[in-house]
């Protein structure tokens, strides 16, 4: 049985309040350490995870036996959609928090020009999606391919990835993978 470190952190964190500078401060970690374990993109030491949960204050029993309750709302308004996103690129994610779910939502929105990076996405899991408007150019491997309205996507994510507006409109996409690795 594995334990998804990431999500239990983040959860933690954002109950008691704290952003990831904060908490990575408290900790003398950096804050890209804080993200990346969040991300489950790094797994840490018994005694780093130590000294982070020390910043919140929780032990790590206490951290490992925690079980918080599942969501149970069901209905989301549009202004409830939590922000994750940043830049030129907007991920709004149905849920504030993830933990305990098996599922990711977004609805997505990318500026004229915008991309995920150079380098290609690469996690476990798969992701899907739908463009709604304007013109998402879809990298999955060497293969490549502008989607427009109705085009969709749907890979194993552990093949590199990446995602760019192209065209003078913005672009939305409603989005899903599992697990929920965003």
């Amino acid at each position: 049985m594995s334990v998804d470190i990431g999500n239990r952190l983040r959860h933690l964190r954002m109950t008691h309040n704290l952003s990831q500078r904060e908490l990575a401060k408290r900790a003398g970690v950096t804050n890209s350490t804080i993200s990346l374990i969040e991300s489950n993109s790094s797994n840490p030491s018994v005694g780093a995870l130590k000294r982070i949960l020390d910043g919140i204050p929780i032990g790590l029993a206490e951290f490992f036996a925690f079980e918080p309750e599942r969501p149970r709302k069901a209905f989301y308004a549009a202004e409830e959609l939590v922000e994750i996103g940043k830049g030129a690129i907007s991920y709004r994610q149905i849920g504030e928090s993830l933990f305990g779910r098996s599922l990711q939502i977004l609805k997505e929105c990318y500026q004229p020009g915008s991309d995920t990076g150079k380098v290609p996405l690469v996690h476990e899991g798969e992701e899907g999606g739908i463009v709604l408007s304007g013109r998402l150019e879809v990298t999955v491997d060497d293969e490549r391919r502008i989607l427009g309205p109705g085009d969709a996507y749907y890979f194993e994510s552990r093949r590199p990835h990446r995602f760019r507006c192209v065209g003078p409109v913005a672009c939305e996409v409603i989005s899903a993978c599992t697990p929920p690795t965003f």
